[in-house]
């Protein structure tokens, strides 16, 4: 089960720092905007790997999601987050990440601030206890099950402004 005492900061658009508040908090529908990062692994093929949410989640448990996401805790910044979250949810620790864009994301329990990488690896993928596996799947695959509720809604939104830089 996911802590709902973690500490995440509250954040501008920009992202600057103005306040922090509890997981529970922040997904209780109250909208404060709290940082989060998104990393996409392409492998060389031009698939994309996606995570399985377990069920347990409290958001979008069961579907399928960007391959890393995951809250910038209280005191670290997006790179920090970042990487502990790669090592965390997949077990890869050499990668070189690309920024591609951030976005404010709502939904009807939580606003966040989206900051996008994108990383090409080909290396072994280690999904921890925190998902329900993954695998990677071609664009088609992807374009073929966008809008029948297999996907988290963030991660159909994001698919569609990170196609481009598939290659």
């Amino acid at each position: 089960m996911d802590n709902k005492e973690e500490m995440f900061p509250i954040v501008d658009e920009e992202g600057n720092i103005t306040g922090s508040a509890t997981r529970g908090e922040c997904h209780n529908g109250s909208k404060m905007l709290h940082p989060v990062v998104h990393l996409h692994v392409f492998n060389s093929k031009g698939e994309l790997y996606l995570q399985k949410r377990p069920e347990w989640k409290d958001i979008q448990p069961g579907k399928w999601d960007t391959a890393v996401g995951g809250h910038v805790d209280l005191g670290e910044n997006v790179e920090q987050a970042l990487r502990r979250e790669v090592r965390e949810e997949l077990g890869i620790t050499d990668f070189t990440p690309e920024r591609l864009l951030q976005y404010v994301f709502e939904s009807d329990r939580e606003r966040e601030l989206v900051f996008v990488h994108k990383t090409i690896y080909d290396g072994p993928v280690t999904p921890s206890e925190e998902l329900d596996g993954g695998r990677f799947w071609s664009m088609e695959e992807i374009e073929q099950n966008i809008s029948k509720g297999i996907f988290t809604p963030n991660f159909e939104s994001e698919f569609e402004k990170i196609k481009e830089y598939a290659g």
